[in-house]
């Protein structure tokens, strides 16, 4: 008699309350129960979304990235390669987080706006622009 494989993985948070993730059918990232994920929207094999986040049509969520619990990644948005999208934070319509961006919880990027590579926005910031890194 053949095993059935688990559709599901679990990972345990917190001791006994484990966590289920399923695989996004366009790219196979790791998805929480009681997240919106839009099935044209790609999530790499080693991304994970936690639990309440919405991730719209057309949005790419790359490898090694995380969108927490209740974040917003709106359509045609990029979240970057090992990038982290903070609780409750807001990615904009068509707007691009580079590689290894921290995005704060509650920060919000507006529409079609790029945080370069490395970046780390401070939670609760709203980013209407560019970031300007002479200004630093």
């Amino acid at each position: 008699m053949a095993r059935r494989r688990k559709k599901y993985v679990e990972i345990e948070e917190v001791p006994g309350k484990p966590l289920r993730y399923w695989p996004h059918e366009l790219g196979g990232g790791l998805v929480a129960e009681g997240a919106v994920v839009d099935p044209h929207a790609y999530v790499h094999e080693s991304a994970y979304i936690d639990r309440g986040a919405r991730v719209a049509r057309g949005a790419r969520v790359s490898s090694g990235a995380w969108v927490a619990e209740d974040a917003v990644v709106s359509e045609d948005a990029v979240v970057g390669t090992n990038s982290s999208v903070g609780r409750g934070a807001h990615l904009g319509r068509g707007a691009r987080l580079g590689m290894r961006v921290n995005l704060g919880d509650g920060a919000r990027v507006a529409d079609f706006v790029t945080v370069e590579t490395d970046e780390r926005v401070p939670s609760g910031a709203v980013l209407r622009d560019q970031m300007d890194r002479s200004a630093a």
